[in-house]
């Protein structure tokens, strides 16, 4: 059902409960959605962003203070859950989602809907892509530096996610999880490749547009096909096997020491002269038997043609 989701907050002696469009803002500017006349907030401060049908991302601005979530000042994209405390300046939020109240006719069809209810397994194509060295790089830059650094990626990862027909699962720190369902195997594994090449132009493109990184940035990538569990809890998330045999290939890339690792599910869609003769047999943590993957390099992967060959 669609999620409805809203900010509760007082002031002065209102408490007031704004409902969270698909780009809410937070500052002292009268252009935000929601103004706090607080000196320790910054004229823009903070958003509320929604992904998807169900996902509210708050996003920090790059403010001097800072924005924290259940106490934690956050540096990236954070993902709300029903119950959070936001607080920014000397205000606090309380962050309520819930579904949409059902109407007398959505109420005749529930027993039905509630026996014939069962998880959707689908056939998907599972990207998951990591920036390199986020550890070291979150040690060096400010707060603030890293928090706008962060946030221009996610946003921009976000576009190209959509441009190439996929949907975002979640952003977890500095990673991305996306996933393709459409019914053309081929289709969804070029155009996980194609995102992953993007990816990589996006978070190469921060170097020039933050001469404060301290190192040159990018990223690492996993490529899988195989059948998952989709619009799982709140979170409307994908579980099962092949989202963490996504996460082991994109780790595994570091031990390989190239760009994108596939799955055999994966890159047998592709044209045979990109992968015969250069497939590999290795073991992934938490898997019992070895698997067979192919290492692209993003240069590459941006010369695969589209589908049919």
């Amino acid at each position: 059902m669609p999620m409805t989701a809203y900010l509760k907050f007082s002031e002065r002696t209102d408490t007031e409960r704004v409902p969270c469009g698909i780009v809410t803002t937070i500052g002292r500017d009268r252009s935000n959605a929601i103004v706090l006349t607080d000196l320790q907030v910054s004229r823009n401060h903070a958003l509320v962003r929604k992904l998807g049908n169900a996902d509210y991302y708050l996003i920090d601005s790059g403010s001097s203070n800072g924005s924290k979530v259940n106490e934690r000042r956050i540096s990236t994209p954070t993902l709300l859950r029903d119950g959070d405390r936001i607080t920014i300046g000397s205000t606090q939020f309380l962050f309520e989602q819930t579904t949409r109240p059902l109407s007398f006719m959505d109420s005749l069809s529930l027993h039905k809907t509630m026996i014939v209810h069962s998880p959707l397994i689908k056939e998907i194509t599972i990207l998951v892509a990591d920036i390199r060295g986020f550890t070291t790089l979150s040690e060096h830059l400010s707060i603030q530096s890293l928090t706008r650094v962060m946030n221009m990626w996610f946003d921009q990862v976000n576009d190209s996610i959509g441009k190439h027909d996929g949907t975002v699962d979640k952003f977890i720190g500095d990673c991305v999880f996306a996933r393709w369902e459409g019914d053309d195997s081929c289709a969804n594994v070029i155009n996980a490749l194609r995102t992953a090449c993007a990816v990589s132009a996006i978070t190469s493109g921060l170097n020039s547009t933050h001469p404060e990184l301290i190192m040159p940035l990018r990223i690492g990538a996993g490529i899988h096909t195989g059948l998952a569990s989709l619009g799982i809890g709140s979170e409307n998330t994908a579980m099962g096997d092949a989202v963490n045999t996504t996460f082991r290939l994109e780790a595994a890339t570091k031990e390989l020491g190239v760009d994108i690792v596939l799955s055999e599910s994966a890159y047998s869609c592709l044209p045979e002269h990109l992968w015969r003769g250069v497939e590999k047999t290795m073991k992934l943590k938490g898997k019992n038997q070895p698997v067979k993957v192919i290492g692209l390099g993003f240069d590459q992967a941006a010369r695969v043609p589209a589908c049919p060959w």
